[in-house]
């Protein structure tokens, strides 16, 4: 009987321990309070992360005018004149904050990011430029941009706006300017040392607000699947040395992709020691 109570005893201990034992939490990459509401993986196997990034300034005032080309015609194709209007911000100032140490950071300062045709952007420090412009038609969109590349996002910092250069212009993309509409801005280029520890994940939203039962923006960075239903910036973090490739699309709330010739764009980055 003694043996019998003794191991009786033992299960009853083990019970015990296993039962007062605390459980451990599975976390899914970039499980913080912000992305548990606005991001979500589809696959989490490996330790890369999507997390929003905060504590910006918010620029709520700052304006941004194109006052030439006026008309948005433009004779023939060539260097054109751009001059831009700039209110409450300014240009080459660097932005204050944590977030110009963490990310990759211009010294010129804030600036304006020049995206024709969805393609990657160039940016300009001053309000006067000019650009080389084919002839055809052409979508532009240009916007504030902090010294840390990150847009600035109000109703008033973005410029949109459709250029027909030279004479009988054929509009190749057929882009509808007041459909919902994805502009990708960062990442772009070649990050190293430290600025390959956090990449700025970063794009316009047009005519369209993201929601969780509404429109949507899918991130496949490196084949793993983000559904972004906040338009806000976010941070990259984990990511290999090498090349990134990163897939940005405009989906609707059943995850299909909302037609549009700028809704499904794919860059490509390189990280290096």
């Amino acid at each position: 009987m003694r043996t019998s109570y003794s191991s009786i005893l033992l299960v009853v201990t083990l019970i015990g321990i296993t039962a007062c034992k605390p459980q451990k939490k599975e976390k899914l990459e970039g499980d913080t309070t912000e992305e548990a509401v606005t991001v979500s993986s589809e696959n989490a196997e490996t330790p890369l992360e999507l997390i929003k990034l905060e504590g910006s300034p918010s620029y709520e005032a700052a304006a941004l005018e194109l006052q030439s080309p006026g008309t948005g015609t433009i004779a023939k194709g060539s260097d054109a004149d751009f001059v831009f209007q700039v209110n409450n911000y300014e240009l080459k100032a660097q932005t204050k904050g944590p977030n110009a140490e963490m990310l990759a950071n211009s010294g010129k300062g804030q600036h304006i990011h020049f995206i024709l045709d969805n393609q990657p952007y160039s940016a300009h420090y001053e309000p006067q430029f000019k650009k080389e412009l084919p002839d055809g038609v052409h979508h532009l969109v240009a916007f504030l941009s902090r010294s840390y590349h990150e847009s600035v996002k109000n109703k008033n910092s973005v410029v949109v706006r459709k250029l027909e250069v030279g004479e009988n212009p054929k509009d190749s993309l057929g882009l509808d300017m007041k459909a919902p509409t994805l502009i990708y801005s960062r990442p772009k280029g070649t990050y190293s040392g430290k600025d390959t520890e956090n990449l700025l994940l970063d794009f316009f939203v047009l005519n369209t607000v993201l929601s969780e039962d509404g429109n949507k923006v899918r991130a496949t960075i490196n084949g793993k699947t983000f559904m972004i239903s906040e338009w806000a910036p976010y941070l990259i973090k984990g990511l290999p040395m090498g090349e990134v490739t990163l897939q940005l699309e405009l989906v609707d709330n059943q995850g299909n992709l909302i037609a549009g010739p700028f809704n499904q764009v794919t860059r490509t980055v390189t990280l290096e020691q």
